[in-house]
């Protein structure tokens, strides 16, 4: 069933997992493709078999719903979920065979329980904060934190699996945050390690840094958005061997002549410099196209780019096209790769003043996703 705007988020399932083949090779040792928030917007089931079928050996997520929704799907490559508040159902995460992180005591408390209750041990990973300020133990915290790890893995009710942290500032690759992250995580690593987890596998490179800083990339390397496609570094993305998956289109639903001084859209705040077509096109902030695109954000429509006329409204915007020949149900593209003409998220972010992450994963309401390509197909 069509939504009748012909909006339209078109995924591409093989640029995916070319995507990851293409990281997997930098890097040269295992990579855990990040599938969080719906796979970046792209699809969480679809983004995750074809990151999969591009080589990643193991898949991220943040919250245990995403987890169960893999596992429900049939997918059972490892799988992190690491962003568990108090009382998340660990029991399920255990009888699903998917590893959990903890910051605290209090988690690796609720991870023990957990594994007594189901006599299933946890695989587990201690996230230590390294000057994010975000997750993470501090590093007063942490060698009581790695202290009782240890004691819970002696015990039998866990193993460590994995070491990590998170870059704060790895888009900005020679700002003095990086090395001082990288020195504060080999001691948390070499505590770690004193106490006896000598097993446990170090990751800290995020997307940028994957792709930037070898010096983070440790024993595996954790990219989220480079394997959809987008330069973390706000770049070009093919400067990387990168290719954006996902392309944003919508359908003209409405074209009308109007004479010069017309104002446009709430506010008015654009008026027609001459007697000009208008197209009006069926998506607004409502399905995740920012306000802020309003006076700003390129479009591809009538064979040019064309920069959307006045503001974006909650279910439509309008451009101008001048005496360009527009009619009901032609094609308007907001962002792509960039091979056809078309904008890139890249260019919208840059427009709207905000990143590529925000505007890939809000894209939705009424828009109806779809996917071309076959990685990882069932």
């Amino acid at each position: 069933m069509t939504n009748g705007t012909g909006a339209e988020v078109v995924v591409d399932l093989d640029a995916i997992a070319a995507n990851t083949a293409v990281l997997r090779e930098r890097v040269g040792r295992p990579l855990m493709a990040v599938v969080k928030a719906d796979g970046y917007g792209h699809g969480l089931v679809p983004s995750a078999r074809a990151a999969l079928a591009g080589g990643a050996d193991q898949l991220g997520v943040a919250v245990l719903a995403e987890a169960l929704a893999l596992r429900a799907a049939g997918v059972t490559a490892p799988l992190l979920a690491w962003l568990n508040g108090p009382g998340a159902d660990l029991a399920a995460a255990l009888a699903a065979d998917v590893e959990v992180s903890v910051n605290a005591g209090w988690g690796l408390a609720e991870v023990v329980a957990a594994a007594r209750e189901t006599g299933r041990p946890a695989r587990l990973h201690l996230f230590a904060d390294t000057g994010l300020s975000r997750e993470g133990a501090t590093m007063a915290d942490w060698p009581e934190l790695v202290a009782a790890a240890a004691r819970a893995q002696a015990d039998g009710d866990l193993t460590v699996v994995g070491l990590w942290s998170h870059m704060a500032h790895a888009d900005a690759p020679t700002h003095p945050t990086i090395g001082a992250q990288v020195r504060v995580f080999e001691e948390a690593v070499g505590i770690a390690r004193a106490a006896g987890l000598t097993d446990a596998r170090r990751h800290l490179a995020n997307s940028a840094a994957t792709v930037a800083l070898p010096d983070t990339w440790f024993d595996m390397v954790r990219p989220g958005v480079a394997v959809y496609g987008l330069d973390p570094l706000g770049g070009d993305a093919a400067d990387h061997g990168l290719r954006p998956a996902m392309t944003v289109q919508a359908r003209v639903a409405l074209t009308k002549r109007v004479p010069a001084g017309a104002g446009v859209s709430y506010g008015h705040t654009y008026t027609t410099p001459a007697e000009t077509t208008l197209a009006l096109v069926p998506v607004g902030y409502a399905d995740g196209v920012p306000r802020a695109g309003g006076n700003a954000a390129p479009v591809l429509a009538a064979g040019a780019k064309r920069t959307i006329a006045g503001r974006v409204c909650m279910d439509q915007f309008v451009l101008d096209v001048g005496d360009a020949a527009v009619a009901p149900g032609d094609q308007v593209v907001l962002w792509g790769p960039g091979e056809g003409g078309e904008p890139t998220a890249q260019q919208w972010a840059d427009a709207t003043g905000t990143i590529h992450y925000e505007l890939v994963t809000r894209i939705g309401g009424r828009f109806t996703r779809c996917y071309v390509g076959s990685a990882g197909a069932v």
